[in-house]
């Protein structure tokens, strides 16, 4: 891709993800799970935005895992368990401008599969 390509599609995913961030926020009781992927990685944080504390997170890099959606599955399973050790059920999801298909949607999809809410 060309340099005028990259910064355009950055540009229209910063877009969406202040569009989405301005309709959503999280609380103590339901927290904000805001999700990002990069070309390797996939990382996850459930934020409380009213004390700006992150109450639970997940790297797939400290597990040892990549961006695709098997391993995005088992980030989730993860992620999930880490919630319930923090009394959390049920949670608002936060896609972070990037679309809800692949990577993304097999992460949430896991998370509901993992009985977390949303």
């Amino acid at each position: 891709m060309t340099g005028k390509t990259l910064k355009n599609k950055s540009a229209k995913r910063l877009q969406r993800k202040r569009r989405i961030r301005s309709k959503i926020s999280g609380c103590a009781s339901l927290p904000r799970v805001s999700i990002f992927r990069s070309n390797r990685y996939i990382s996850a944080q459930a934020i409380n935005d009213e004390a700006a504390v992150t109450l639970a997170a997940v790297h797939s890099k400290t597990l040892g895992l990549k961006a695709n959606k098997a391993d995005a599955e088992k980030a989730a399973a993860v992620f999930a368990k880490n919630l319930k050790d923090a009394g959390i059920s049920e949670v608002t999801f936060d896609r972070n401008g990037f679309l809800y298909h692949g990577v993304v949607k097999a992460f949430a999809e896991a998370l509901r599969a993992n009985e977390i809410k949303f």
